[in-house]
């Protein structure tokens, strides 16, 4: 009954990462396939271009800032739809609209919403005299969200959070709904408050959930180009790329399939380091 399934995930994920590892090893390029072997030489080569380390350290900087962001704000959000209020389901249309929309149409209208000159949000921001001469935000008409470095890295972090948010949430809804409802009554009969609950409480008993949607999380930004390549291709510069787009560039367009594909094989022991120690984690605080 396994096999099926088996198969399908050994063809979808075991040959291509075997491919990986054999491009890796030669000088194979797109004008060239003979696979001449030549060892580590592509990793070392490529570890010393400074695309690469911007790449690597902004792949990092890029998932732990945003899994931060997505784990608050899915937990402020499931802290939320546990309770009955009016309009809950339109609440729950509009969270879960992000993760339905596929992702590229989402982020092309971030794309358009984050436009150098006919943004909206700017509009937004000098009628309410934030932006323009004198103001709080600069005297410059347009913010230029994916043109300067630092906003353009924040921007890529919105809309990723912006898109996985609505998972982690689920994710961490189903695990509030396990918790008794007489260990939450007890606490009140006892004086504890909202913030004591949630900390004491809540919190501890889902964290092995919390856990899998940070894993989850991780493994989805890690292994994601969709957002970047969309929105700034690794621009301005190369201050946004991250691995997944620069081994495109590298290996795809450039042409060079050998360092394209040791690019991308250093998010495996990335992604190996992360599940073993949030995995570790979780089973120490569930048998905790």
């Amino acid at each position: 009954m396994l096999l099926p399934a088996t198969v399908y995930i050994l063809a979808l994920v075991g040959l291509p990462f075997l491919i990986a590892i054999v491009y890796s090893v030669t000088d194979v390029t797109v004008g060239d396939t003979s696979l001449d072997f030549v060892g580590l030489d592509n990793f070392r080569r490529i570890i010393k271009t400074p695309q690469f380390q911007r790449a690597l350290s902004n792949t990092l900087f890029f998932a732990i800032v945003s899994q931060v962001l997505i784990v608050v704000l899915a937990t402020a959000l499931a802290e939320l739809l546990s309770r009955d209020f009016r309009g809950k389901r339109v609440v729950w249309f509009l969270i879960i609209l992000p993760w339905a929309t596929p992702i590229a149409l989402g982020t092309v209208a971030w794309l358009w919403l984050l436009d150098s000159q006919f943004s909206p949000i700017d509009w937004v921001l000098r009628s309410v005299n934030l932006l323009g001469p004198g103001t709080l935000l600069g005297p410059e008409d347009h913010m230029v969200f994916l043109g300067r470095e630092g906003l353009a890295m924040a921007s890529v972090i919105m809309v990723h959070v912006w898109r996985l948010l609505p998972l982690a949430a689920v994710i961490v809804l189903a695990g509030l709904t396990t918790i008794p409802r007489d260990i939450l009554d007890q606490a009140e009969v006892d004086g504890a408050g909202f913030w004591r609950i949630l900390f004491r409480i809540k919190i501890p008993l889902i964290f092995p959930i919390i856990s899998i949607a940070i894993l989850f999380g991780l493994i989805l930004t890690f292994g994601d180009m969709a957002v970047v390549f969309v929105l700034t291709r690794g621009g301005p510069i190369y201050y946004t790329q991250v691995l997944p787009t620069w081994a495109y560039f590298v290996g795809i367009e450039g042409g060079s399939l050998a360092e394209g594909a040791a690019i991308a094989l250093f998010l495996f022991p990335l992604l190996l380091a992360v599940a073993i120690l949030v995995l570790r984690s979780s089973r120490r605080m569930e048998i905790s």
